[in-house]
């Protein structure tokens, strides 16, 4: 069962996509009911487990802003970045800097139709159909390479993302190629389900595996080595919302004054700069 979009694009509605299954958690209306099944799973069977997409969410504009107004990088490469929700990469950057230039890839048909149409107009954001796991792809896409400058220090995006990843498939090797493509004065974010050692994580990773086959949690120790090589800036990776937690309320505040939830633990975040 697939829809076929104007620009030639088939959208299957009859199996879930990890993107639309976000765009749900997030109250977003992107999705189908086969999203919507899994995603009840989340809601009914493990509640309080929504709250590890708001805290990712949250910790993602957090560091956008940061990077844009404490550094002097205009360019992002957003890997894996799903449906277009509040406060996106480029909203968020070129809030803070107009000239901001902003790579959205995703592989899911749906995030390419949403994504293209929502910035139709704005001539410093491309979306770009590629999988994460092929960055040479993305590295080398036309698209990339007219709108990212890699002689100039670029922040590279791994937002919920490299937990999409399984180990055979290497993740540490992704982040690896761009460090090395990068120069020095580039940034990288990365949030990623934390391992809790807890019924709560064994309960959310056979979820995913079982409906996608992919879903790897992951302890601090091992998503810190994803950023080997790279000076991990303060507070070090840590739970996403005790990750420069908002000091006023906006759409995405944490609260990180009160105690975390269990969930609220499972995702961590850490942002790290290559000398």
């Amino acid at each position: 069962m697939g829809t076929v979009t104007s620009d030639g694009t088939t959208i299957d509605a009859g199996r879930p996509s990890i993107a639309r299954v976000y765009d749900y958690l997030l109250g977003g209306k992107d999705n189908y009911a086969v999203d919507r099944e899994v995603g009840d799973v989340f809601k009914r069977d493990l509640p309080g487990s929504v709250a590890i997409a708001f805290a990712n969410r949250s910790a993602l504009t957090r560091a956008i802003a940061e990077i844009a107004t404490t550094t002097d990088v205009t360019q992002f490469v957003d890997l894996g970045s799903g449906l277009p929700t509040a406060d996106n990469v480029h909203q968020v950057a070129q809030r803070h800097v107009p000239e901001s230039r902003v790579v959205y890839v995703d592989i899911d048909p749906q995030v390419l139709v949403h994504g293209r149409a929502l910035l139709e107009e704005n001539d410093r954001t491309r979306v770009i159909a590629a999988d994460v796991r092929d960055p040479d792809a993305v590295y080398h896409h036309p698209d990339t390479r007219a709108l990212i400058d890699f002689d100039r220090p670029v922040a590279v995006v791994f937002s919920a993302i490299l937990h999409h990843v399984n180990d055979e498939e290497d993740p540490g090797g992704i982040v690896r190629y761009w460090i090395d493509r990068v120069p020095s004065g580039s940034y990288f974010f990365v949030s990623h389900f934390r391992s809790g050692d807890n019924p709560e994580t064994a309960e959310a990773e056979a979820v995913l595996q079982q409906t996608f086959g992919r879903g790897r949690w992951r302890t601090d120790e091992e998503i810190a080595r994803l950023l080997d090589g790279l000076e991990i800036l303060d507070p070090g990776v840590v739970p996403a919302p005790l990750w420069r937690p908002a000091t006023v309320d906006t759409p995405w505040s944490d609260g990180a004054k009160r105690e975390l939830t269990v969930w609220e633990h499972l995702i961590a975040a850490g942002l790290a700069r290559k000398r």
